[in-house]
């Protein structure tokens, strides 16, 4: 009798516990992760999000899209974020000589191009050696200040000494997706974007790729911003997005891996 009692009792231990583990899963808290990312990555961001939120049931990925000038600012006047991914190093460094970046969590996240793209239906032959002297009303670029891609229109157009020559031309756009939206619809004749937002689009074409050596390298670096709440969990997530799984995801969408 005692036996089967100890027995009972053992039972009814072992019930209470795996009811108590499972509870504890179920009651584990979500963690939000709060990423602010330039508008040039948000497809690939999309995608990744629910591989990465099936993987990790607790985390909740949200995401802030917009230049990277305009996110930087966001962080500095003490926007809650977790991690940015700028579309140019200037935004990031700003960050870290203000000591408002975990340090050692910046790695570079990806590389891109500049191309000129019109609308699909254009008929004339451009690139960008010949933009200065093209009969073109509108050409769209990012604002060179606070967005990256216009930083890097510009510099290409300046290399080519045809910067000044369009500045009645030139219409500045908020982001890159901007851009790409004014040559979608026809608002603009042309504009200078990354290769892989031409790459989403079916409704413009590539005109021309940016000369070698005429703009500064295009790099993507991401960091854990040091004010977040959640530094482990955002340095996991920036983990799964330079591994394997996470470069076959950015490859897709056009963007090429820097080694780091």
């Amino acid at each position: 009798m005692k036996r089967k009692h100890f027995i009972a009792l053992s039972l009814a231990a072992f019930v209470t516990a795996c009811t108590a583990s499972n509870s504890n899963q179920k009651d584990t808290p979500k963690v939000t992760l709060t990423v602010s990312v330039a508008a040039s990555v948000q497809d690939a961001m999309k995608a990744i999000q629910p591989i990465y939120q099936t993987a990790n049931p607790n985390i909740d990925i949200v995401y802030n899209f917009g230049s990277s000038g305009s996110l930087q600012q966001q962080i500095e006047q003490g926007a809650p974020t977790d991690i940015f991914i700028s579309a140019a190093p200037k935004q990031m460094n700003a960050l870290q000589q203000k000591d408002l970046i975990l340090t050692e969590t910046r790695k570079n996240l990806l590389e891109n191009q500049v191309v000129l793209v019109t609308p699909k239906d254009f008929k004339e032959t451009l690139t960008f050696e010949t933009l200065g002297n093209a009969n073109l009303d509108k050409i769209a670029l990012g604002e060179p200040t606070s967005v990256p891609a216009g930083q890097y229109a510009k510099e290409v157009l300046t290399s080519l000494k045809s910067f000044d020559k369009l500045t009645s031309k030139l219409v500045f756009a908020k982001d890159v997706r901007q851009v790409l939206f004014y040559v979608e619809t026809g608002n603009v004749d042309a504009g200078i974007v990354y290769g892989t937002d031409a790459k989403i689009s079916d409704k413009v074409k590539i005109a021309a790729t940016a000369p070698e050596g005429s703009h500064a390298p295009i790099v993507y670096p991401v960091a854990v911003v040091k004010d977040s709440k959640n530094p482990e969990e955002a340095m996991k997530f920036v983990d799964f997005l330079l591994s394997d799984q996470g470069k076959k995801v950015f490859e897709e969408y056009g963007f090429t891996i820097p080694n780091n």
